[in-house]
């Protein structure tokens, strides 16, 4: 009776585990540990929030960034103006939304880093054929590097938001301009330019949504759970199986 038991139970076990997919890992540094990012479909319509580089001794960089809500509330359009970039023996440059806004004394390394509120980290680069998989901060990832001593560009981004109080959100944060070796240029805050009050109707996200920021920049809730892939959540049912099976089998052999 013991022997027939454990047969069946055998043959069961080897029957789900042939149904069950393997887990299906996150890759580090491509997708986010909260997945893709999500297109914003509900920003404020035509609320602008731009950050103009200061006029200092420290770098002869002048210009300024903009972006201005779509009047249909999907996604931000950026507009860049910058010049005066040294030497093109330090391109190409680069440039990022930072998760923190600058302080008073103008230290850019207070920015702490990329404005990344799906965990997805530097490395790899981003691919700019798979925005949702870059950074949200991660604008010249995104849209292009800039190569020459001036620079003027003005492109759409579905995953930067205009809306106060989601990660994706960019107006208490800060641009921060780099050489192609990271070292911090020069840096300006995002301030409120132009609203008219009109917020559209909000419209499903998709995926993991737009969760909190990842540093204290002000305006963050609490995180949401961590990202559990379906792969994963039948992995777990599949072990409870396999205990509720061994039990069954403990009882019948008492």
């Amino acid at each position: 009776m013991r022997s027939t038991l454990l047969v069946a139970l055998a043959g069961f076990l080897a029957s789900v585990s042939a149904q069950t997919p393997p887990i299906v890992p996150l890759v580090a540094g491509v997708t986010g540990q909260l997945g893709d990012a999500a297109i914003v479909r509900d920003n404020p319509v035509g609320v602008t929030y731009q950050a103009t580089l200061p006029e200092t001794n420290r770098s002869s960089i002048r210009g300024f960034i903009s972006g201005t809500a779509l009047a249909n509330g999907t996604g931000v359009r950026f507009t860049l103006d910058f010049r005066g970039f040294p030497s093109l023996d330090r391109a190409p440059y680069i440039y990022h939304i930072h998760d923190a806004p600058i302080p008073s004394n103008g230290n850019c390394t207070a920015a702490l880093a990329h404005l990344d509120p799906y965990r997805r980290g530097e490395q790899p680069p981003c691919n700019a054929t798979a925005p949702q998989t870059c950074q949200v901060g991660d604008l010249s990832g995104k849209h292009g590097n800039i190569t020459s001593t001036t620079y003027s560009a003005s492109y759409i981004d579905l995953y930067a938001s205009t809306k106060s109080g989601i990660g994706a959100f960019f107006g208490n944060r800060s641009i921060v301009l780099h050489t192609f070796n990271t070292t911090r240029l020069t840096c300006a805050n995002f301030t409120l330019v132009s609203t008219n009050g009109t917020v559209p109707t909000p419209r499903p996200t998709g995926g993991a949504g737009s969760p909190s920021p990842t540093g204290g920049a002000g305006g963050s809730t609490a995180r949401p759970p961590p990202f559990v892939s379906g792969a994963n959540e039948m992995k777990v049912s599949f072990t409870m199986a396999v205990i509720g099976g061994l039990m069954m089998l403990a009882l019948l052999m008492v």
